[in-house]
């Protein structure tokens, strides 16, 4: 599919645009499939408790659906039954298919959402994050894309869409910067929608293996919307990459810690502590138990490297070409640079979020 073009971004200018916000309080928007799972409510809870720092302007809901594994689940449960070797792209799922078959669940029987559902779950749960948190959102909460990116012709359009790009070209003498904690559908249609402002916002999103790995990115935010995904690398658009793997993956907390950090720190304390010991994933993937295992809470990322660049370490690299194939490729990327992260301090992010939720506890009493 030939990809549309943008407008060019001098190497200078990209640079400045990519340039830490510093200490200052930075303009954002959310992009979130808050209901996926449980990491996007951690998140979305510590960005609340950042607005001394954080000018959150707006909230997106992004589509989300497991229900892309569904053909992969049951072809890899079928391979495992024969006793016959995963290709790349299936031995992800490996783990998910035990996790079924120890509990007796056929993969074709799992139930999944579809996007539009995915969204609207997203958009509900992001109004019930900000009520426990004594927060009306409703106001500066839009609903997005209902189903994902088919064709660079056909942007979805969504009342979030319509906000970003309105938001992105206002007057204002700092860009944008747009949080991106799941599928880019939004973020795609409004660049597509207005290529203008390529140059008027600063993209962070989280999502699959750091550009040197030379691994399949089996990513749930990439490959969701794998069109949407490939146009993020291809525009040009100011773009800080933070790998969910080897780095995301690192923001893991435990039972004890929910426990003792978490849990009775207010409605929101309380809630996160909930959706912990209630992981909707556990029952979805074959997951029994919590006493000894941790859970990732990946969406983290992109917030700790807007408050403090030393907690998530970054560097200019070449944009790499995202491939039909999920995987990097230099052939055919870009001209352009971009900022990867390569290092996070987990225990200081993990520290900062904690000591916000028991402030924050304390004076809402």
């Amino acid at each position: 599919m030939p990809r549309p073009t943008f407008p060019t971004i001098d190497p200078d200018r990209r640079r400045a645009l990519l340039r830490h916000p510093g200490g200052g309080r930075v303009r954002i928007v959310i992009d979130t499939d808050c209901a996926n799972e449980i990491d996007d409510q951690f998140a979305l809870a510590w960005a609340l408790l950042l607005q001394e720092r954080l000018a959150i302007e707006a909230v997106y809901a992004a589509p989300y659906s497991f229900g892309i594994y569904r053909d992969d689940l049951i072809r890899t449960a079928e391979l495992r039954r024969r006793g016959q070797p995963l290709p790349d792209e299936l031995r992800p799922l490996a783990g998910w298919v035990a996790g079924l078959e120890e509990i007796g669940v056929d993969p074709a029987d799992v139930s999944f959402v579809g996007p539009a559902e995915g969204m609207e779950a997203s958009y509900t749960e992001i109004l019930k994050v900000g009520t426990l948190m004594g927060m009306d959102l409703q106001p500066k909460t839009f609903r997005g894309a209902p189903e994902y990116l088919a064709s660079y012709d056909a942007p979805v359009i969504s009342p979030a869409v319509e906000d970003l790009v309105e938001r992105a070209m206002a007057p204002a003498d700092t860009p944008l910067h747009v949080v991106a904690i799941g599928a880019t559908t939004n973020i795609a249609s409004a660049l597509l929608v207005e290529p203008r402002i390529v140059d008027r916002i600063v993209v962070s999103w989280t999502s699959a293996y750091p550009t040197w790995a030379g691994m399949y990115n089996y990513s749930f935010n990439l490959e969701q919307d794998l069109l949407a995904s490939q146009l993020l690398f291809s525009s040009g658009v100011p773009l800080v990459y933070l790998p969910g793997y080897y780095l995301g993956s690192q923001l893991t907390i435990s039972l004890p810690e929910m426990q003792a950090y978490v849990r009775g720190r207010g409605a929101i304390g309380d809630y996160l502590h909930h959706l912990y010991t209630h992981n909707p994933l556990y029952a979805q993937r074959g997951i029994v138990g919590n006493e000894m295992r941790t859970w990732v809470i990946w969406d983290l990322i992109n917030f700790a490297w807007l408050i403090d660049p030393a907690w998530v370490p970054t560097r200019f690299v070449p944009t790499p070409r995202l491939g039909d194939d999920q995987r990097w490729h230099t052939d055919g990327a870009p001209p352009h640079e971009m900022l990867e992260a390569y290092e996070i301090r987990r225990d200081s992010i993990f520290r900062d979020l904690f000591v916000r939720l028991d402030a924050f506890a304390r004076t809402s009493v």
